[in-house]
């Protein structure tokens, strides 16, 4: 692939990413933040894979897929704690 196309995706990956964190911190719900939270992860792996494929190494692959474990647990943990709280009730 060209290098000037994986850096032009970089670039909008960073942008889309730091506009998903303003939502991340601005949301105007827990559940919100959740999924803010959880955009920012996916973006940051989808970084690190393209990061693998520009370097060409194989060891950026290993360490986004520990990543991208570890962020899926940590939104199931942060889920179940919040629901546990009373985040996550019917308001209708």
């Amino acid at each position: 692939m060209s290098a000037t196309l994986l850096q032009t995706v970089i670039g909008i990956l960073l942008l889309s990413a730091i506009a998903t964190f303003v939502r991340l911190i601005r949301g105007p719900s827990v559940p919100d933040r959740i999924v803010a939270a959880n955009s920012v992860g996916l973006m940051l792996f989808a970084l690190i894979v393209i990061l693998a494929v520009l370097f060409e190494t194989e060891s950026f692959l290993d360490i986004a897929l520990v990543y991208s474990v570890l962020q899926f647990i940590d939104i199931l943990i942060l889920s179940k704690y919040l629901n546990r709280q009373g985040a996550y009730r019917d308001r209708s």
